[in-house]
């Protein structure tokens, strides 16, 4: 994981998205996001993270509620 290269990525998909977003924590195994919007477009924001930028791989994906 890249921080700066993953932290960029989300944020850019989220604005496209029109989804709120907010950066927790991240270093080399994780990052952490607050993601709020409509389902479907948090559906798209998954599978966008899920393919990530091209210098993270992304092996799991978990989502909750709040």
């Amino acid at each position: 994981m890249v921080c700066e290269s993953f932290t960029e990525f989300a944020l850019h998909r989220a604005q496209r998205l029109d989804l709120e977003i907010s950066i927790g924590a991240c270093d080399t195994a994780s990052a952490t996001l607050s993601v709020k919007g409509q389902e479907d477009l948090l559906d798209a924001f998954e599978m966008a993270c899920s393919l990530g930028p091209y210098d993270c791989i992304i092996l799991d994906i978990e989502r909750a509620t709040a």
